[in-house]
């Protein structure tokens, strides 16, 4: 399974990439696995506001329907729109086409509380 090294991450599978004064949020190759086959995603607008631990959106799989759930509070910059006619990119390409959401975080410090690579690989061994 690929867990980039360079990606912090949420109890909740989702990963986070600073990007300078913003970050890129997503859902992990282990959330994506889980769902199986992704048929619609659901996001938020760009300059709506996104709460830590709330949910911002959810995925559709063909086995259910999950929520998406804020790594941090912030303001969202942009969103990917190429998931709405491609939700399969959530299962082929997970860290790099299938990132939902750029956002200005409110608070840096909430990225110190994610995992690192290695802490959430711990993680997902330990739910197994």
């Amino acid at each position: 399974m690929n867990i980039p090294k360079d990606l912090h991450y949420s109890k909740e599978h989702e990963w986070v990439k600073v990007e300078g004064d913003t970050v890129r949020i997503g859902i992990t190759e282990h959330a994506q696995d889980e769902l199986g086959d992704i048929v619609f995603v659901e996001l938020p607008e760009a300059g709506d506001t996104i709460e830590e631990d709330e949910p911002f959106g959810s995925v559709e799989s063909v086995k259910t329907v999950s929520e998406l759930y804020a790594p941090l509070s912030g303001k969202v910059l942009e969103v990917n729109e190429e998931l709405d006619d491609s939700p399969e990119f959530v299962n082929d390409s997970p860290y790099e086409k299938a990132w939902m959401i750029v956002v200005e975080p409110d608070n840096t410090s909430a990225i110190e509380k994610l995992m690192t690579a290695e802490q959430y690989q711990k993680m997902i061994e330990e739910e197994e």
